[in-house]
């Protein structure tokens, strides 16, 4: 009988671990041809959450846990979870249940059956989501399709169910910070894409703002793309031309005609426009500066304060 390790990461979800315990539940009885190991990641929550995890985890042995010393975020969540799979297949499923377990007897057939070694889910609709972090999602996306190695599925969630040798590929690229969006489609491997519906959050509130799904874009753009950069050399040879050409015009008239260019107002904000312009591909620099020196302290990804037997 093959084993499945389903990780669930967890940050202060105590009001939807009630109903993901059951979903879970009900999804083990339904694929009674599997054997389940459920595999909770706390994120340092500040709630309730880590004993509802000790709770389960003594009423049913199937049911283990993960407690992290602070806060390290989802993505270390899951890669603690890749981590210390046991399964011969390893899935990774939210807590809020906007991954719909009910997917998972297909996407196992997808893998055990028809040839993948990788099953994935992506939302067809962001039904329900704000307009404007809709519209950044989809921008993010193409963006990342055009300009990274990595093939990224417009409306792509970490929900999927992959082969022992995926989950070994992904947890031997041990960078500090991670993109698992990215770092899925960079391993490759046959992956089968699976629809579905926007889902809802069953209970509590979302822990990702429009702020922090702005930054996690920015960091995923950095550690899978080098265009940024050349970005900012062809636009700083393009402002550089263009100051030439200026200079050239205004000397030439100053020979000829013998009168100062006028329009120092507009020279002033052009020159404000230039300081802003390159202070913009500095900090882009200084980000890729950034992305290195977290890299070369290797610290570890994430610390744990405990965990189940």
């Amino acid at each position: 009988m093959d084993k499945i390790t389903l990780i669930i990461p967890c940050y202060n979800e105590e009001e939807a671990l009630p109903y993901t315990y059951k979903a879970l539940l009900d999804i083990a009885g339904t694929m009674n041809y599997v054997e389940f190991e459920f595999l909770l990641v706390n994120n340092c929550s500040e709630d309730n959450t880590l004993n509802i995890m000790k709770k389960y985890s003594q009423e049913d042995s199937r049911f283990r846990y993960i407690s992290f010393s602070r806060n390290f975020g989802k993505e270390a969540s899951m890669y603690a979870g890749l981590k210390h799979s046991t399964g011969d297949f390893t899935a990774i499923i939210d807590a809020d249940l906007q991954d719909p377990p009910e997917l998972l007897p297909q996407m196992y057939k997808s893998v055990k059956e028809e040839g993948f070694d990788c099953a994935a889910a992506y939302r067809k609709n962001r039904k329900g989501e704000p307009f404007f972090r809709s519209l950044f999602a989809e921008w993010f996306y193409k963006l990342m399709s055009r300009i990274s190695d990595c093939n990224i599925m417009n409306g792509a969630r970490d929900f999927r169910l992959m082969s022992r040798k995926v989950v070994d590929a992904i947890v031997s690229l041990e960078e500090s910070e991670r993109f698992s969006k990215g770092i899925f489609g960079w391993v490759g491997f046959k992956t089968k894409w699976i629809p579905f519906e926007n889902i809802e959050r069953v209970a509590g509130k979302t822990k990702q703002g429009f702020t922090s799904a702005f930054t996690y874009a920015f960091r995923g753009i950095i550690a899978f793309s080098t265009k940024p950069l050349l970005i900012s050399s062809v636009l700083g040879v393009i402002v550089s031309f263009l100051a030439v050409l200026f200079t050239v015009f205004v000397v030439t008239k100053q020979i000829i005609t013998g009168e100062a260019v006028p329009g120092y107002p507009s020279l002033v904000c052009i020159l404000l426009f230039g300081f802003g312009f390159t202070f913009s591909l500095l900090g882009i620099i200084g980000q890729y500066l950034a992305q290195i020196y977290l890299e070369i302290k290797s610290r570890p990804k994430y610390i744990i304060s405990e965990k189940s037997e």
